[in-house]
């Protein structure tokens, strides 16, 4: 049990009002001045640290949470399955079920990402399907102007460029993983620190994808620890600040 526990103050916000109040006032800015002067910002924030919790990895919207098996179906898009075994790509990931939290950056978000649980971080870039990404432009137009999840709109998850983090927890037993998806025309997921292995404090800044991309939070449930999904799909996070999910661990005996 984390005996430094903290009061986790919910700010995450519904997906209207977060257009409304942060949106509207830059909306109408030049493509030049929001990615010259908006899109590279690092506020400073009050991040908290509290190991009873999963924090959001990055800033953004929540378009879909769920438990799943590997060849299950995330979201259906324009008919198609997406399954868990084609978001990783990797033949060593073995758990039977798993949860998966799938937040979109917009390009009005901050793009620095966030480890949500401290641990051992290693990495590898899984190899594209296509020769270029997909756009991500309709997710995002469906987020910011028509205010709903369109998964017709994620056809992009099917064949866009990611990175796969992998995440030793030592505490819980076992390993997560933060999978980043980068936009059209980007081929930059840019680890602050490149070399593998290292040890990160929850919430401590580790990445940053440029110009709209896509942050999955990827948890095994296989084993005795349960998680409690804190938010709504729709809600607006913030990476480091904004928990995603309660930690129901076992009671000791």
């Amino acid at each position: 049990m984390n005996n430094h526990t903290i009061q986790i103050i919910d700010v995450a916000k519904i997906l209207s009002d977060w257009v409304n109040e942060e949106v509207s006032e830059v909306r109408g800015r030049s493509v030049r001045w929001l990615s010259e002067r908006h899109f590279f910002r690092d506020p400073m924030r009050s991040i908290q640290s509290d190991t009873d919790y999963f924090f959001a990895p990055a800033d953004g919207v929540i378009i879909y949470q769920r438990r799943v098996r590997q060849e299950d179906s995330v979201i259906e898009i324009k008919g198609q399955n997406y399954t868990l075994k084609e978001a990783l790509r990797d033949p060593n990931y073995t758990a039977q079920f798993s949860l998966v939290v799938g937040i979109f950056m917009t390009f009005y978000d901050v793009h620095i990402n966030r480890i949500p649980y401290p641990g051992i971080l290693s990495y590898r870039e899984l190899e594209p399907i296509d020769s270029f990404n997909k756009p991500m432009l309709a997710m995002e137009n469906s987020i910011v102007d028509d205010l709903t999840i369109d998964h017709d709109a994620a056809e992009y998850l099917h064949c866009n460029q990611r990175v796969l983090n992998k995440i030793d927890s030592l505490d819980l037993g076992f390993s997560y993983y933060v999978l980043q998806i980068a936009d059209y025309d980007v081929d930059s997921i840019t680890p602050f620190d490149l070399s593998d292995h290292r040890a990160y404090q929850q919430n401590e800044r580790f990445s940053q994808i440029r110009y709209g991309s896509q942050v999955d939070l990827i948890i095994p449930l296989d084993g005795s620890t349960g998680f409690e999904l804190l938010l709504e799909e729709g809600n607006h996070v913030e990476a480091g600040v904004d928990p995603l999910l309660k930690i129901k661990r076992p009671f000791s005996v």
